[in-house]
């Protein structure tokens, strides 16, 4: 390893620890700013969903800990990490990322000026982590009991939000671009809440509730919980069978809101849902 590399992992493993000590989770990066280490059931002839339950190393964001000790062993497994990600989402902070980015056409500060107006809400003084392209990472908190989704453009075209599953590339930390930095002034501030009124904005909106029709009896609410229970990876496929077969034995009409909700739940978009159902109706000779 260059001397160069072998000095940004010590310096990423210095801010990593320094950022633990704050209380914020960390896991080493590579320069692409992904997850250093390799998922271990890469190789698996049929991996299933796996969060660290197995106790190796490699689950990106769920390896992430404020433990010292295990902060160097993550480190001493990946010598080429040059830099180190912070977890959003957990306590103490419950972390959230807003990302203004500048690789659109769009002005995401501006577009986040526009909805501090529009919503009346002011971004108060916080941890401000400048990047390598001229964007800006900044650190708010939530509240304990609220789970906000990451999301990329929704609030607004350049304004990605980091939450629940989601990490901030840590300052101090080499990328292939170039160095993440702390801005001036705000190095020994603390993340400040997030306003309640960019809070409410950053949360999905309810979705009504469709139960399934009586119409449709076991077999229909069979095919939603077949769809409720797919992993990713095989989410459109579910649905895509079970659409198919709810067409076939005539209650494809009446089902399809209760697999659309089915889908949402999975993680799926209603778009995505609503194409995949639309697909199988076209299939099996009905019109969506």
């Amino acid at each position: 390893m260059a001397t160069t590399d072998r000095q940004a992992t010590t310096l990423a493993l210095a801010h990593a620890l320094s950022a633990a000590e704050r209380g914020l989770a960390v896991i080493p990066l590579s320069r692409t700013k992904l997850p250093a280490l390799r998922s271990p059931h890469r190789d698996d002839p049929a991996p299933t969903p796996c969060h660290g339950e197995c106790g190796r190393p490699g689950h990106g964001v769920y390896d992430a800990t404020t433990d010292p000790a295990r902060i160097r062993e993550l480190f001493a497994a990946a010598p080429w990490a040059t830099g180190y990600g912070i977890a959003c989402g957990l306590p103490p902070h419950q972390l959230i990322g807003v990302d203004l980015d500048t690789k659109s056409d769009a002005d995401s500060s501006a577009a986040l000026r526009e909805l501090a107006l529009r919503h009346l809400f002011t971004i108060p003084p916080t941890v401000v982590v400048l990047t390598p392209s001229g964007g800006r990472h900044l650190w708010l908190t939530g509240p304990p009991d609220v789970v906000v989704p990451n999301s990329a453009g929704r609030l607004a075209p350049g304004i990605d939000i980091r939450g629940a599953g989601g990490y901030l590339v840590g300052p101090g930390s080499r990328t292939e671009h170039g160095v993440y930095r702390t801005a001036p002034g705000t190095s020994h501030i603390g993340p400040a809440p997030c306003p309640r009124a960019l809070l409410r904005l950053l949360l999905p909106a309810p979705r009504p509730h469709h139960p399934t029709p009586p119409s449709a009896g076991g077999h229909g609410q069979g095919l939603v919980q077949f769809v409720m229970a797919a992993h990713e990876g095989q989410r459109n496929t579910r649905l895509f069978w079970a659409a198919c077969r709810a067409y076939e034995d005539g209650i494809g009409p009446g089902l399809v809101e209760p697999l659309v909700e089915a889908a949402l739940d999975t993680g799926l978009t209603e778009r995505e849902a609503r194409a995949t159902i639309a697909s199988a109706a076209r299939l099996t000779g009905h019109h969506p």
